[in-house]
């Protein structure tokens, strides 16, 4: 029976085939929605990723922006710090006005003025004993003296002694002298208001370190018509032109009892000077006793030696001025070593012994300073320092400094000549009378007189130096040292190391670092480049010891040795290359390329071998046995045992290190298609090497120097260990020097603070900063420049 077929039985294929078709579209509908599910999901994915590596960069950019501000702020910092401790040193001087003090009249006519160091009290000295104590601050009369001197006899004259030790005389009518001291005792009481601080009180008064009896001078008995005296615990000198001009030297010794009450003078020396020509006008003799000066005649010093108290001599006689012009003042500086002198015509000049070629003491002029508008009246030196105060006939008040050749202040007093004139211990105040009789006081500052750019820079001719020179010496054993800051020989010391160091580093840095990059095999480098950047660990201090305690005498000992191997060790190195090269193939093949190097190691110790060892035969044969004494006294050339060449290898190899890691980095750095490039279109390895590996690196190697040279003029140990610090200027390598670090490493612990010492040595530290500033943003310029200008290969 056959199954019935009709419309009837069709009816699952339509309806399938449209449940199928809606299945699909669904289906369809479904991955469309989840195929856009995934992209929103992946967009939203990709937009936190994004963002959040956004945010990153603006931390990090805001970060090295903070670093790089921060840096900017720290050197800007440290050098304005520096500037601020360093700009007292360049203010110009101030005195107050002068300002009239109403002292009482004194019945005798001033010869002398004084005050005491807190500048409370001024004492005026009367010409026949009378002394005046009173008050700076308003010239209240606080005490009224009288000097012991002998009844019945005037005094007719007057001299003060050396002004620290506050000496001064009066010279008698019947040729003897009484000698005293102004003395102010201070004493503190505590204060019932202020229990925390004392009160101080000032008592004047007048002592008499000989005793009160007068001192015979003149047998004859004839007045003392000029007068100069010097005191000390070992004698008293005293020099007088008498009322007959015969002009007397006397010497007396004294000595007390146990108690210190009772003193007995002698005079031990008694001579008579010759007589010079023209009339004697003011006499001066020097604080130690051993220098008297005579001015005569109007215009000529006379110079007498009279440190033998029995046998004076006349040394010599300088006309100090030209003819048609007069000496109206003069004075010895603080010291006695240096004379000022001031003339009619307002000229001011400065005089002291300088060694002449045949060793002989010259009186000579040193220097002049700025003339006044009228004659010179008064000269009055400063306590301790080598400045002083000139007035003139017109009332003219100039303050100056003769080392640093400086005029300091301008001042007047209204127009009335300056009589006389005294500063202050300290020189932080002046007192002077008018020829009017008014007495006028003003504060002044002045703390750094030294200062100026002739004597940081220039030559200077200090006292009992045979010529100008640039010297450093911030100290000396005695109190009437001059001190001698030129920054001259400071810095010339410091470019000096950094030069010699340079020498020796830069062609063993850099040919070693384009060997290592370019040459030699990976295995070694790897052993060669971390062994050289250690060596920058090694400190400094070890090297200086090292070089100080071993190298130099080494050197010294193998002076010729030493010579030759520096001489030698170059050719050895171009003769072993050679000699390599002509070497048959079958042998040089052993040796794996870029290991070449390593059989320079046996060849450097033959040559240093060598050159030692044919080194003392050499000195014996040629150099009498000793090259540096035969250097000395047939070339002429100073020799130390710590100096340049001992400094210029043990710091070289200090800076070899920085230099070599920097330069050997920026030769590996260049892109190997440009040198694989060069050799593919048939350069050789050398010109590949000249023309483009080392100018591509050049701004890399350039800042290795640069940075070497940085880190040779900041070194400080090793030129304090093994130089002989001596701050002088000589090119040669077989002499020391003193760099600023060394100076600031040695001096500041000794300097007092806020004295112009220490100031000084923070203007070393500003102009090495200001150098090294320098040097690097000038290195730094070039590199750019050679970037530029090689970056498109």
């Amino acid at each position: 029976m056959r199954l019935q077929t009709g419309p009837s039985q069709n009816w699952f294929g339509p309806v399938f085939h449209e449940f199928a078709h809606m299945a699909q579209a669904r289906y369809w509908q479904w991955e469309k929605w989840c195929t856009m599910e995934k992209i929103e999901a992946s967009i939203t994915s990709a937009g936190g990723f994004t963002g959040r590596r956004m945010a990153k960069d603006k931390l990090f950019r805001y970060l090295m922006t903070f670093g790089g501000l921060s840096v900017i702020i720290a050197i800007s910092t440290i050098f304005f710090y520096l500037a601020s401790v360093v700009a007292p040193l360049f203010m110009p001087s101030h005195m107050d006005e002068l300002k009239p003090l109403e002292v009482s009249a004194a019945d005798q006519v001033s010869v002398h003025l004084a005050m005491e160091e807190q500048v409370e009290i001024g004492a005026r000295f009367a010409s026949q004993g009378g002394v005046t104590f009173f008050s700076l601050a308003d010239g209240k009369r606080l005490l009224q003296e009288q000097v012991g001197l002998p009844k019945s006899v005037m005094a007719s004259s007057f001299a003060a002694g050396d002004l620290r030790k506050r000496t001064m005389a009066y010279g008698l009518a019947n040729g003897s002298l009484v000698l005293f001291k102004d003395d102010y005792k201070v004493t503190f009481t505590q204060n019932p208001e202020n229990p925390q601080k004392d009160i101080r009180s000032i008592a004047p008064g007048l002592v008499y370190p000989l005793g009160t009896d007068a001192l015979v001078l003149d047998d004859a008995g004839k007045a003392l018509k000029r007068l100069a005296i010097q005191h000390d615990g070992d004698g008293t000198t005293a020099v007088a032109l008498t009322q007959d001009n015969r002009l007397l030297l006397g010497y007396y010794t004294s000595e007390s009892d146990f108690t210190g009450e009772s003193v007995t003078t002698t005079r031990a020396a008694l001579h008579e000077l010759p007589k010079l020509d023209g009339g004697v006008d003011q006499i001066l003799l020097e604080i130690k006793q051993r220098d008297l000066y005579v001015l005569h005649g109007g215009r000529f010093i006379s110079h007498f030696d009279v440190q033998d108290k029995d046998d004076p001599v006349l040394k010599q006689t300088v006309a100090v001025v030209p003819e048609g012009e007069r000496v109206t003042a003069m004075a010895l500086l603080s010291g006695g070593f240096s004379i000022i002198v001031g003339t009619d015509k307002g000229n001011l000049t400065q005089w002291f012994q300088v060694h002449d070629a045949s060793n002989v003491n010259i009186l000579t002029r040193i220097r002049d300073f700025k003339s006044m508008a009228a004659p010179i009246s008064y000269l009055a030196p400063e306590h301790a320092r080598k400045g002083f105060l000139a007035g003139d006939t017109k009332g003219g008040v100039n303050l100056y400094y003769a080392t640093s050749e400086r005029l300091l202040v301008e001042a007047d007093t209204g127009g009335a000549a300056v009589r006389m004139a005294s500063f202050a211990p300290r020189a932080n105040a002046i007192v002077l009378e008018t020829d009017k009789g008014e007495i006028q006081a003003a504060h002044i500052e002045n703390e750094y007189p030294e200062v100026s750019f002739g004597a940081l820079w220039g030559k200077v001719w200090y006292e009992s130096y045979e010529k100008p020179d640039y010297l450093w010496q911030s100290a000396a054993a005695n109190s009437d040292f001059e001190p001698k800051f030129s920054i001259a020989p400071l810095t010339f010391g410091t470019l000096k190391a950094a030069f010699y160091a340079m020498m020796v580093a830069v062609p063993l840095a850099v040919l070693g670092a384009i060997f290592a990059a370019y040459f030699m095999s990976p295995k070694m480098r790897s052993v060669v480049k971390p062994s050289i950047e250690i060596m920058e660990a090694l400190p400094t201090v070890i090297l200086g010891f090292l070089a100080g305690l071993w190298l130099a005498p080494f050197v010294d000992n193998n002076l010729a040795g030493t010579l030759m191997t520096l001489l030698f060790l170059p050719f050895s190195f171009v003769i072993t290359a050679y000699l390599w090269h002509r070497l048959p193939r079958r042998l040089t093949d052993r040796v794996g390329p870029g290991w070449e190097a390593a059989l320079l190691l046996p060849v450097i110790v033959l040559v240093m071998w060598l050159a030692v060892s044919l080194g003392h035969p050499i000195e014996v044969a040629f150099f009498g046995g000793d090259m540096p004494r035969w250097m000395s006294n047939e070339l002429g050339w100073a020799y130390e045992q710590r100096n340049s060449l001992v400094v210029g290898i043990a710091m070289g190899f200090a800076v070899i290190p920085t230099i070599f890691s920097i330069a050997e980095d920026a030769v590996f750095s260049v892109p190997k298609h440009l040198s694989s490039g060069s050799l593919a279109l048939g350069a050789t390895p050398w010109q590949t090497l000249f023309y483009v590996v080392l100018l591509t690196a050049s701004p890399g190697i350039f800042s290795a120097i640069m940075v070497g040279m940085g880190r040779a003029v900041g070194e400080t140990m090793i030129v304090l260990m093994a130089t002989g610090n001596t701050a002088v200027m000589d090119l040669s390598i077989f002499t020391g020097f003193r760099t600023l670090s060394a100076n600031i490493g040695v001096e500041m612990p000794e300097a007092a603070v806020g004295s112009t010492h220490y100031l000084l040595l923070f203007l070393s530290a500003l102009v090495l900063f200001a150098f090294t500033f320098f040097v690097n943003t000038l290195a730094e310029l070039v590199r750019q420049r050679l970037r530029e200008k090689y970056s498109s290969i």
